[in-house]
């Protein structure tokens, strides 16, 4: 098995059914297997998994513990600016809080952030330098620059 693989991301979240609510009305469908605890989100490869942050902070070991959020980022890909700008907005309209429009940037690209209602920080983006496969799957592209990682 390959070690450079994520198949399941947990946010943490203060009130599930909030979570629950926000994803829902941003457009994802959750998975069968859901339970009243913990609320499971089929991605590309992948799953993203709601769960109570106090409950995710005990099977962690650290009962107690106050986690944070903010010091990572998700990012969606899209295939172009219009997408871009229709992910964001239906974040926005499903109750997200706009950290940064939709722009240009310095590397080629156009993105906007923003953070979900428990302040999970999403990048929504398009990447010429990373072209999607049909399922929207993202590979990086073989470079020939000599670096060896």
């Amino acid at each position: 098995m390959p070690r450079q693989r994520v198949t399941l991301i947990t946010p943490g979240v203060t009130d599930l059914d909030r979570a629950r609510a926000f994803y829902r009305d941003w457009g994802w469908q959750p998975h069968g297997s859901s339970t009243p605890e913990i609320s499971f989100y089929q991605m590309n490869g992948a799953i993203l998994a709601l769960f109570g942050r106090d409950a995710l902070a005990g099977d962690q070991g650290r009962a107690g513990a106050e986690l944070g959020t903010g010091a990572m980022t998700l990012a969606q890909n899209c295939p172009d600016k219009a997408q871009v700008d229709a992910v964001f907005d239906a974040a926005l309209t499903a109750g997200a809080a706009s950290l940064k429009r939709p722009e240009e940037v310095f590397w080629g690209g156009y993105s906007g952030y923003f953070a979900d209602p428990d302040g999970h920080v999403w990048e929504i983006a398009s990447n010429p330098f990373l072209p999607l496969d049909a399922t929207g799957g993202a590979t990086l592209p073989e470079q020939s620059d000599g670096m060896d990682g």
